[in-house]
C-alpha cells in the first residue's frame, strides 16, 4: 500500500526558489574578479538566474546541453549554478588548475556547448577556443570590464542577462535528470565526469546542512574557500540557500590577508577549505597575534589535516575544527568529524589525535570496510581493509561510460583503506596505492607524514615508498621546510623514532621548496615517485 503524499520532485531550481522567497532578504556577499566587493540578496540571485535561463532558451540552449565554467566563487558563477540546472540543462564546473590538454578533452568528452568565463581565464579559453566544441563564449563581466578577446562572437554576462526580460518559470523536471558535472582526475587514466542529479543535489544539501555536518541555518554566516570548481564547493552554494546561510564568496583573493579581510568585515562564523590554504592562514594569525572574532567553525576537507594546525586553531585561537572526508563521486560528502561533548572536554593535544580521524558518516552514507576477496571486516577500530560507500549522493557510473564501478551488491570502492571503530568513527590509514609494504609489514604513509607535520622544522610532507633490495620497499620523506626554519633531517628523522617504531621510520629525507600540488590541493605523489623512485 502506498502513502497519499504528494509527490514533489526534488529539484535544483526548488532550492534557489526558496531562498528568494523565505530569506529573500539575507545577504549574498562576493569579491568580484574585478575588485570591489559586491553586496547581494537571495532574492536577487533567484531573480538573476531566472533571466539567465531566459536568455539561455532564446540562443538555442535546451535540456540536457551541457554549459561549462572556468570561474571562481562570486555572484555570478553562482547565478549559473542555479540558472543551468534550474532550466534543465547541465551545469559543467571546469578545474582551471589542470592542464590545458586535459580541459580539452574534458570539455570535448563532455560536448559542452557553452563557457562562462571569467576574466582571470581568458588566455586559458582562448588557448582552448579551437579544440573544444563551444558555440557561445560567455564572460563573467559587464560590457563596461569586458576586455578585447580572440574568442568568436563573445559576449559579457551582463549584456547576456539583458536579453531576457519577461517572466521565467522553471520547468518542471524529473528528479533523477542530470543538474551538474564534475570530472575527477586520478594519476592514471583519462578524467571521468562524475554526473550529479537533482534529487541527488538536494539530498546532499540536507546532509551538508546537518548540526553534525556545517551546522547551517540563516544565524550562520559561511565563507566557502573551496571553489565551486571543486566538488560543487561541497555543495555550500546549494546547502545555504536551502537553510538561508549568509553567504560570502571571496573571488580570485585567497590569500591569508584578502581572506582574513573578508571573514572579519563579514563576519563569517564557518568557512571550509583543503589544509594547505589554512596552515598560510594560521601563519598569518599567529603573526598578527589574532583570528577574525567571529569565526567559529573550521572545516578541513580533500586531504587528512596535520595534528600541528589543529592544536593551533582549537589551543591558540579557539576555532572549533573539524575534518571532512569525501570524493568527487560522493558529492562529495562522506563523512565528518565532530567531537563528542565528553571527546571534547579532553585537553587540546589528546583530542587533536583524534580529530584527524576522519569522522562518521551523516544518514545517507553507508560505509563498510572489506578484505582482499571481499568480506567484511569488523568495525573494532583495528581491523583495516579497503573502504566502500553507498548512498543516494554516491555516483553508480560515469558519465559516458559503461563499465561497472560498484560492486556486485551495490557498493562503491573508494580507494581508500580505512578503520571503523565500535563508535563509527572512520580513519583512513592510507590509499590502496599509497601503503608500503616494507619487510612484510604495512606502513600508513599517511600516519608519517601526519607526524612529521608535527615537527616545527616541517610546514608539508609526502611519504611515498621506494624500492629496496632487502626490504622490498622503504618510505622516503620529502619535505618542505617552514619559513625561517633548517632543513634539519636528522632532527625530524630523530623525532619520527620517538613516536612510532623503527621500522616506520623513513630511511631519508628529501627536502623541496614545495610540493607538486594537484587542482583538488593533493599532493600527486604520482610526480613524486617519478622523480624519487629510482
Amino acid at each position: 500500500m502506498r502513502g497519499r503524499m504528494m509527490e514533489m520532485p526534488l529539484l535544483v531550481s526548488s532550492l534557489i526558489e526558496h531562498a528568494g522567497a523565505v530569506y529573500g532578504d539575507r545577504p549574498v556577499v562576493s569579491r568580484s574578479v574585478e575588485g570591489p566587493v559586491v553586496r547581494s540578496t537571495w532574492r536577487e540571485v533567484r531573480d538573476r538566474s531566472r533571466r539567465l535561463a531566459g536568455a539561455l532558451q532564446n540562443r538555442g540552449i535546451g535540456r540536457a546541453d551541457r554549459l561549462a565554467t572556468l570561474a571562481w566563487n562570486t555572484q555570478r558563477h553562482l547565478e549559473v549554478y542555479y540558472g543551468a540546472s534550474g532550466m534543465g540543462a547541465v551545469c559543467h564546473t571546469l578545474n582551471p588548475r589542470l592542464h590545458p590538454g586535459e580541459l580539452a578533452y574534458i570539455m570535448d568528452h563532455a560536448q559542452d556547448r557553452v563557457l562562462f568565463v571569467d576574466i582571470t581565464f581568458l588566455p586559458l579559453a582562448e588557448a582552448l577556443a579551437d579544440r573544444v566544441p563551444v558555440e557561445t563564449w560567455v564572460v563573467l563581466t559587464d560590457d563596461e570590464h569586458m576586455p578585447a578577446t580572440t574568442l568568436p562572437d563573445a559576449v559579457s554576462y551582463e549584456a547576456l542577462l539583458a536579453e531576457y526580460d519577461g517572466e521565467w518559470t522553471w520547468p518542471a523536471l524529473d528528479e533523477y535528470d542530470a543538474a551538474s558535472l564534475c570530472y575527477t582526475s586520478g594519476t592514471t587514466g583519462d578524467p571521468k565526469g562524475v554526473l550529479y542529479s537533482h534529487r541527488s543535489t538536494v539530498l546532499h544539501a540536507w546532509g551538508v546542512s546537518l548540526p553534525d555536518v556545517f551546522m547551517l541555518g540563516t544565524g550562520e554566516t559561511i565563507l566557502p574557500i573551496v571553489p565551486q570548481f571543486h566538488a560543487n564547493a561541497w555543495g555550500i552554494p546549494y546547502a545555504a540557500a536551502l537553510t538561508g546561510a549568509k553567504l560570502v564568496q571571496p573571488g580570485p583573493r585567497l590569500d591569508p590577508a584578502g581572506l582574513t579581510e573578508l571573514l572579519t568585515a563579514e563576519e563569517v562564523t564557518c568557512c571550509a577549505g583543503v589544509p594547505s590554504v589554512f596552515l598560510p592562514l594560521v601563519a598569518a594569525w599567529r603573526k598578527a597575534g589574532s583570528a577574525p572574532p567571529s569565526l567559529k567553525r573550521v572545516l578541513i576537507g580533500g586531504s587528512a589535516p596535520p595534528q600541528s594546525l589543529i592544536e593551533a586553531l582549537e589551543g591558540e585561537f579557539g576555532i572549533e575544527f573539524f575534518h571532512g572526508w569525501g570524493m568527487t563521486e560522493m558529492s562529495p560528502l562522506g563523512s565528518v568529524n565532530r567531537l563528542t561533548p565528553a571527546m571534547r572536554a579532553r585537553p587540546v593535544a589528546e583530542r587533536a589525535r583524534f580529530q584527524t580521524k576522519q569522522g562518521r558518516a551523516p544518514f545517507g552514507v553507508e560505509m563498510r570496510i572489506v578484505d582482499r576477496d571481499g568480506g567484511e571486516l569488523p568495525r573494532d577500530g583495528q581491523a583495516f581493509g579497503e573502504l566502500q560507500v553507498r548512498g543516494p549522493w554516491v555516483a553508480a557510473g560515469y558519465f559516458r561510460d559503461d563499465a561497472e564501478i560498484v560492486t556486485d551488491d551495490g557498493w562503491f570502492p573508494t580507494g581508500d583503506v580505512a578503520t571503523i571503530d565500535p563508535a563509527g568513527y572512520m580513519q583512513v590509514t592510507d590509499r590502496t596505492k599509497d601503503l608500503i609494504k616494507s619487510g612484510g609489514e604495512w606502513i600508513s604513509s599517511i600516519d608519517v607524514e601526519n607526524t612529521a607535520m608535527g615537527h616545527p622544522s616541517v610546514a608539508m610532507a609526502a611519504v611515498i615508498g621506494i624500492p629496496d633490495d632487502k626490504w622490498g620497499e622503504r618510505p622516503l620523506l620529502v619535505a618542505v621546510a617552514a619559513e625561517g626554519a633548517d632543513a634539519d633531517s636528522d632532527a625530524v628523522l630523530a623525532f619520527l623514532g620517538e613516536h612510532m617504531a623503527s621500522w616506520q621510520v623513513p630511511d631519508r629525507v628529501e627536502w623541496l621548496d614545495a610540493l607538486p600540488m594537484g587542482g583538488s590541493g593533493k599532493v600527486q605523489k604520482n610526480l613524486l615517485r617519478e622523480r624519487f623512485g629510482g
